[in-house]
Order: structure tokens, then C-alpha cells, then sequence
């Protein structure tokens, strides 16, 4: 396989030009790139072995299984808060996050509750703890 690099730089006047080996610059075209139709999408999605898109029988069949860091990231808390939170070990958190485990079951279930409701979650282990807050 061959390898191509193209050097570009954005001149100040905001023109993106490409730097040639002999040292000159040559402007890309101003023509935006043609949309594809979605045929065409599908064509090329298809077409590639690697990353072939599901038929509707495969996505039917696909686990429904939140990913824990996607899931505690769009909460805004780190490891540690979400763990403390939530009841979760720490080590088994981070083991989930960096694919050393999978959540079982159960675990699995307790995510999808907490992506739902986090709120009522968190309150509904407040009051086991003891603790009330407004």
C-alpha cells in the first residue's frame, strides 16, 4: 500500500493552499464536495467489509446495554462520584470503563435504571442510606 501526505496551510488571508516539495503553493478548489444521495451513502457503507452497517435482523438481535462511560460522562461525574453515587465499586467502575469486564446481568439492568431515572435512583438510595436531602 502507498502512502500519500499532502501539506497544507491556511495563508493569512484565510485561502487553504498546498505547499509542494519545490516550495509552492497551490489553492485547493473552491468547490464544495458533491453530496452523496442516500443510495449512494448506502452503496458505499455496504461496500465496506470492515464496517458494513446491520441489516434489521442484526440490530433487532444487538445488545441494548449502556456503556458505562458514555453514561457517566453525560452526568458530569468522575469515576469516584458515580461510584459513590450509585453504590458501584471503584475498581469494578473502572474495570467496566476500560473493557477488562463486561456488567453482568443484574448490573447491566441497574445501568439501564440509572440512565433512565439517575435522579430517582439517586434519591431512592438516599433514603436506604438514611439520608434526606432536598
Amino acid at each position: 500500500m502507498s502512502k500519500t501526505s499532502t501539506t497544507a496551510r491556511i495563508r493569512s488571508d484565510g485561502k487553504v493552499v498546498e505547499l509542494r516539495d519545490d516550495g509552492t503553493e497551490h489553492p485547493f478548489p473552491d468547490a464544495p464536495i458533491e453530496p452523496m444521495t442516500p443510495e449512494a451513502v448506502e452503496a458505499a457503507a455496504t461496500a465496506d467489509v470492515n464496517a458494513r452497517p446491520f441489516s434489521s435482523d442484526e440490530l433487532q438481535r444487538a445488545k441494548r446495554i449502556p456503556r458505562v462511560k458514555t453514561l457517566r460522562r453525560s452526568l458530569g461525574l468522575t469515576q469516584e462520584e458515580f461510584a459513590t453515587r450509585y453504590h458501584v465499586p471503584l475498581g469494578t467502575l473502572r474495570d467496566w470503563e476500560q473493557g477488562r469486564t463486561q456488567p453482568d446481568q443484574p448490573a447491566r439492568a441497574y445501568l439501564m435504571v440509572i440512565a433512565r431515572d439517575p435522579q430517582g435512583v439517586r434519591h431512592a438510595l438516599e433514603r436506604v442510606d438514611g439520608v434526606t436531602r432536598g
